[in-house]
C-alpha cells in the first residue's frame, strides 16, 4: 500500500497545476489551503475560515467514504495543503498509508480524536454477523476496538471540533487568530443553541426510543440526549440486505413501542423502511447523519447546522 502512494505521488508532480482542482468540491479563494475528508470537516472549516482559505472537500459528494481511494492529484492537494482536516478511524486508514509515504508532520485535525470515542455498538436485534466477526479478528491479533466515526452527530462535539480548528488555524496563520475566534464563537453559539433545542424537544416528549430501518450513524446523537433506539445495522456496516428475522424484530419493536415512524439515512435505497411501514402503518422519515450530501445540496449552499435543524423538525413530526 505505501508503495503505491509512493507511486501515485511521483506521478502527481508530473501534473500540471491548473489540473488540480479535478474532482475536489472547493469554495472560498483565500490564501490558506485546507483539504478535508468528510462533508462535515468542509463545513466546520468553511464556517470558521470564511474567506480566509481556499476549502477542499476530498471525497465526492454523494459517494461512500468507506470505498474511497485517492488519485494521484488527492495525494497532490494533501501534499500541498496548510491544513487537513480528517475524521480519522478505519474508513480513513488509506489517509493514514497515505501520509507516511509524504515528507513531514502534516499540520492536520483529526475529529475523532477532538472528542470523547464511542465504541460502535451491536445492539438487540442487528444484523452484525460480519461486523463481530471482524471484532472476533481484531481482538485474535491484539488490534484496539473499532469506533464508532460519526462524532460529529452531537452537536456538542461538532463545537468541540469547531474549537480545534479553529485553534490549529490560529496557530498556522496568527495573524488572522482574532478572525478565526471570532467566527468560530459565532458558530459555536449556534450550535449550542441547537443542542439546547434538542433537549427541550426531548424534556417535552419523554425522550422517545429511535427506530431506525438503515444502518445507525448517529450513536453519538442518542447517548448525548439519553435516547434509546434499534437498528438493522451498526454505523460502520457495508450496506447489505437485511435478513427477514432483522425485518421481523424492527416490526415488532415498532408494534411494542407504538412508533409512529421510523426512520432510514440518506442515500439510503428505503425498501427495509417500505416493509416496515407497509406491515405496521407508521411512516418513514429521513434523518440525516450530515456523513455526505449530494452536489446539488452543495451548489445550493447546504450545511451541517441546517440538516440538523432539519432533523429537528422531522422529529417533531415523528414525535409530536
Amino acid at each position: 500500500m505505501k508503495r503505491l502512494f509512493t507511486v501515485l505521488l511521483i506521478l502527481s508532480l508530473t501534473l500540471p497545476l491548473s489540473g488540480c482542482k479535478g474532482g475536489c468540491y472547493e469554495s472560498g479563494s483565500g490564501e490558506l489551503s485546507i483539504v478535508t475528508t468528510v462533508f462535515p470537516a468542509f463545513d466546520f472549516a468553511r464556517e470558521i475560515a470564511g474567506e480566509q482559505a481556499s476549502i477542499c472537500l476530498l471525497i465526492p459528494p454523494g459517494s461512500e467514504s468507506h470505498s474511497f481511494e485517492p488519485t494521484a492529484q488527492d495525494i497532490l492537494r494533501i501534499q500541498n495543503c496548510d491544513l487537513l482536516i480528517c475524521n480519522g478511524g478505519e474508513s480513513e486508514v488509506w489517509l493514514e498509508d497515505m501520509l507516511e509515504g509524504l515528507d513531514g508532520d502534516k499540520p492536520r485535525v483529526v475529529m475523532l480524536d477532538c472528542v470523547q470515542a464511542l465504541e460502535e455498538e451491536v445492539k438487540e436485534g442487528m444484523q452484525a454477523q460480519a461486523h463481530e466477526h471482524e471484532e472476533e479478528e481484531a481482538e485474535d491479533h491484539g488490534h484496539e476496538p473499532e469506533y464508532d466515526e460519526h462524532v460529529w452527530t452531537s452537536p456538542r462535539n461538532a463545537a468541540l471540533i469547531s474549537r480545534a480548528i479553529s485553534e490549529r488555524l490560529c496557530s498556522i496563520d496568527p495573524e488572522n487568530a482574532e478572525y478565526y475566534t471570532s467566527r468560530c464563537d459565532s458558530y459555536c453559539d449556534s450550535l449550542l443553541a441547537l443542542d439546547e433545542d434538542f433537549r427541550s424537544l426531548f424534556q417535552e416528549l419523554g425522550n422517545p426510543t429511535m427506530i431506525f430501518a438503515d444502518r445507525f450513524p448517529v450513536r453519538y446523537f442518542v447517548e448525548e440526549y439519553g435516547l434509546d433506539y434499534y437498528a438493522a445495522f451498526p454505523g460502520c456496516a457495508e450496506q447489505a440486505e437485511p435478513s427477514a428475522r432483522t425485518v421481523a424484530f424492527l416490526i415488532d419493536k415498532v408494534r411494542e413501542e407504538n412508533t409512529p415512524a421510523v426512520f432510514y439515512i440518506e442515500f439510503s435505497n428505503q425498501k427495509m423502511a417500505d416493509v416496515i411501514c407497509e406491515d405496521t402503518g407508521c411512516k418513514k422519515l429521513l434523518f440525516h447523519s450530515c456523513h455526505n450530501v449530494t452536489r446539488q445540496q452543495l451548489d445550493e449552499g447546504v450545511s451541517y447546522l441546517g440538516l440538523m435543524r432539519k432533523n429537528l423538525e422531522t422529529l417533531k413530526e415523528a414525535f409530536g
